[in-house]
């Protein structure tokens, strides 16, 4: 069955790819970006000429836009089946670096701004009883990386809204899943796309050439494996598909897509579930 799809952050790298795959499956998507006539009204005149896809102004950071967003589509098309919160945005610092203001804005994005969509969607979803929403998340998405804290935190807040929130709707039939994505060639990992950076420069002066030493020793691992693995934004666009294609309630709560991680995140995350099933157990929760 077509599907009416809702994705977010669709001007480049993975959302504009989603965009793409599910039009071309015959799905209906509404591709959210910012600055329709402005900075992005060229790749808004691309997608909108794909088959089945409409473009929408959505800024994530703004209740208001999200709410127009959503209405526009609910009286135009009656419901919307999937939501996908693909946009985001990446940093890199020393913690200590990061005005409070700074984390701020991190979490605006990447946290707050999926906390929206749901507020916006759950409305009708739950009224249809039928849904699904998958959250872009990270690869280290139960553990932590020096100098990208702020950023870590935020993939966190995702993750424990989507794990939470699963059980909260299960009456309602709304499935939620998180993609840890890993390391992507994508416009956030290439420099492109400007990231939240630590902004307080006399802090990181403090902490001198060992602390950036550590960072680019650090990045280059990361970034060096994209090319070494052959990672393909593709993979992520194919993987939404799945998750769509598939039935309700056999969807997994986390579907990880990272081929450098090379099956350790499925074991954690395996691991992660079987023991909070045992901490349940001995506080006498039915989850």
């Amino acid at each position: 069955m077509k599907k009416i799809i809702l994705i977010t952050g669709t001007s480049t790298g993975f959302g504009k790819l989603m965009t793409i795959t599910l039009s071309k499956e015959g799905h209906t998507v509404i591709a959210g970006m910012r600055g329709t006539l402005g900075k992005n009204a060229e790749v808004a005149k691309e997608l909108n000429a794909l088959p089945h896809v409409e473009v929408a102004e959505l800024d994530i950071t703004s209740e208001e836009s999200v709410n127009s967003a959503v209405q526009k589509v609910l009286d135009k098309y009656g419901k919307i089946d999937v939501l996908v919160n693909n946009a985001g945005v990446a940093g890199f610092g020393l913690v200590e670096g990061y005005s409070i203001d700074q984390v701020k804005n991190m979490f605006d994005v990447n946290f707050y701004g999926v906390l929206r969509t749901y507020q916006a969607v759950l409305p009708s979803m739950r009224k249809e009883k039928s849904g699904l929403i998958i959250n872009l998340s990270t690869g280290a998405s139960g553990f932590t990386l020096p100098f990208m804290i702020p950023y870590m935190a935020s993939k966190f807040a995702v993750e424990t809204l989507t794990e939470g929130i699963q059980i909260e709707l299960k009456d309602y039939n709304i499935d939620n899943v998180t993609i840890q994505s890993g390391v992507y060639p994508t416009e956030m990992n290439t420099g492109v796309k400007a990231g939240i950076l630590a902004d307080k420069p006399e802090i990181i002066a403090v902490y001198g050439d060992t602390a950036t030493e550590k960072f680019n020793e650090m990045g280059n691992s990361l970034f060096g494996k994209m090319a070494d693995f052959k990672m393909d934004p593709q993979t992520i666009a194919d993987g939404v598909l799945t998750l769509v294609n598939m039935e309700s309630g056999t969807r997994p709560l986390r579907f990880p897509l990272d081929a450098v991680a090379q099956g350790s995140d499925i074991e954690f995350i395996e691991s992660r579930a079987q023991i909070k099933e045992k901490w349940a157990g001995h506080y006498g929760f039915n989850l």
